[in-house]
């Protein structure tokens, strides 16, 4: 990745990387900025190996602080900016990581987790902004400060912490030279939901990220390194920003423009305004847009492709946008294991309710959701995906890595927990998950997870948990619950979510409770979420 990023930045070096609300950063001035910060970085003692967190929103010292981790041979973990201090706890000590970059308004969360931390670097989200943004920016963020336990200008005086932008206008851009070797060598470890709750790291190496890039590419031929625009509002942190705007924007020398808070009049406005080509949303946000008054402001028709991911598409949804609008929805899917690639729709050959073909170097197939055998053609299976781009494993978890893989004729397959069917022309459709995965705007969210935190109330007795369909935002989170006998009318639906606040992030904690007399079991004891399903349906 480091090659890729610095071949890019000399061949586009005058061209516009970044644009954050009007300020623009070169390819030259981002390589600058990426060389110094590693210089700075390595300075400190961050050495190849060495797991580093981003605690980050979307703005250009996120993409600056990436490259500089990646330049120093560090493998970069980047948690969820709405994540609560335990989840963000769990991550750091999982990962091994020692150092973190933090937006400075989230710093709060961290050092509610005790962690102890070798460097906290802090940034500012006004840095980037143009002057009088900057100006309007500060006022905005004076009264957050206010409220901060720890005002972030009492922080950077302490033992171990430092500005980015300090550091950047300290070193000069002489970055390290690391040897990686992209086959074994780590880039990233994002952590996902794993099937018994608790989240994992996703192992992707150096030589994962470039395939999936590749691959990109080679499916999408109408792209022209150096020519396209696209809208950067997707989260950083998440596999899809990360991938198609973090990693593959960058490196193919795209234009981005930067949104920190994606409201659907920012968006909008930036697409009848900038020079965007390609346009990525979730199914949420384009079941939101095709309703929004606002929408007929752009004119849909002059980007190469408008793309639909990170969770499955009602087919309702992509009929109203093509009638609203104009244009199809070119649907994809993937997951962090397979770097957020692995199956899209050709343009212009989109097919309703499909998720499209294989991208190139790319197998798919479907098998038997529980035995290591393919299925006939048209059954519904569970959906597995062998190519360059998956991950060779979850860290330090191999039972759950062993779980996931199928290896039948020496080819190595990655079961994926959907359950889809292929048709006679290799189109994939998704028909459903494996019952404990419930997604919310494309986020993951576990049964089970959501489970263990309210059996922990004093008042809980036994919980299910289910996904509850919901046009606009995928699927809510729907508990139901029953109460110890004392517990009586004294503990109602507002008390257990209220309970959930410091100990989920806000997409996790149900939106529906139901009391109910008791919870259906299997035979061997565990909650029967089938019968849960059949009693909402």
């Amino acid at each position: 990745v480091n090659d890729f990023f610095n071949a890019t930045t000399e061949k586009w070096k005058n061209r516009t990387a970044l644009n954050f609300y009007g300020k623009k950063i070169s390819f030259r001035e981002l390589r600058d900025k990426v060389d110094r910060l590693s210089a700075a970085l390595y300075d400190l003692g961050l050495r190849k190996g060495d797991r580093a967190a981003l605690l980050l929103l979307n703005n250009p010292e996120h993409v600056i602080a990436f490259y500089a981790l990646l330049k120093v041979g560090a493998v970069i973990t980047p948690i969820s900016p709405v994540y609560v201090s335990s989840e963000i706890r769990h991550q750091l000590e999982d990962s091994g990581a020692e150092s973190v970059i933090c937006q400075d308004i989230l710093y709060e969360a961290l050092e509610k987790t005790g962690f102890k931390f070798k460097h906290v670097i802090l940034t500012n989200i006004s840095e980037s902004l143009p002057k009088l943004k900057k100006i309007m920016g500060k006022s905005v963020l004076r009264s957050v400060y206010q409220k901060m336990a720890v005002p972030p200008t009492s922080i950077t005086s302490r033992e171990g912490f430092y500005q980015l932008q300090e550091l950047i206008q300290k070193y000069p851009p002489t970055p390290p030279q690391v040897d990686i070797n992209p086959m074994e060598d780590l880039a990233i470890l994002p952590y996902t939901g794993g099937t018994t709750g608790a989240p994992k790291g996703v192992m992707t190496s150096h030589s994962n990220i470039i395939a999936a890039l590749t691959q990109i590419h080679g499916f999408f031929d109408i792209l022209e390194e150096g020519r396209e625009g696209l809208l950067a509002y997707m989260p950083y942190y998440h596999a899809a920003g990360q991938v198609t705007a973090l990693l593959d924007g960058v490196l193919f020398g795209a234009t981005q423009y930067i949104l920190t808070t994606p409201e659907p009049d920012n968006i909008l406005n930036t697409l009848a305004t900038q020079d965007v080509t390609t346009f990525l949303g979730a199914p949420s946000l384009f079941e939101g847009l095709k309703d929004y008054k606002k929408t007929d402001r752009v004119n849909w028709k002059k980007l190469k492709y408008v793309m639909c991911g990170a969770d499955a598409l009602n087919e309702a949804t992509a009929v109203d946008w093509k009638a609203r609008t104009g244009v199809s929805l070119t649907d994809a899917y993937g997951m962090t294991e397979t770097t957020a690639v692995a199956i899209a729709t050709p343009v212009g050959k989109e097919r309703i309710g499909s998720i499209g073909t294989p991208m190139p170097s790319v197998k798919a197939a479907i098998l038997d959701p529980f035995e290591d055998e393919f299925l006939p053609l048209g059954e519904i299976g569970e959906l597995v995906i062998s190519g360059p781009q998956v991950t060779r494993g979850y860290w330090h978890n191999p039972e759950d890595t062993q779980e996931c893989e199928a290896v039948i004729n020496g080819v190595r397959w990655w079961r994926t927990g959907d359950l889809a069917r292929m048709d006679e022309d290799g189109y994939f459709y998704i028909y459903d998950r494996k019952r404990d995965l419930i997604k919310y705007k494309g986020l993951r969210v576990y049964a089970r997870e959501v489970e263990e935190i309210l059996v922990s109330h004093p008042q809980i007795k036994e919980v299910g948990v289910v996904g509850v369909k919901d046009i606009k935002v995928g699927e809510i989170v729907k508990a139901f619950v029953v109460l110890e006998a004392e517990a009586g009318a004294q503990t109602s639906e507002q008390d257990i979510i209220d309970y959930c606040q410091d100990k989920l992030a806000a997409y996790k904690i149900p939106k529906v409770i139901e009391f109910v007399g008791e919870i259906p079991k299997t035979d061997v004891g565990k909650v029967s979420r089938r019968e849960l399903r059949e009693w909402e349906e």
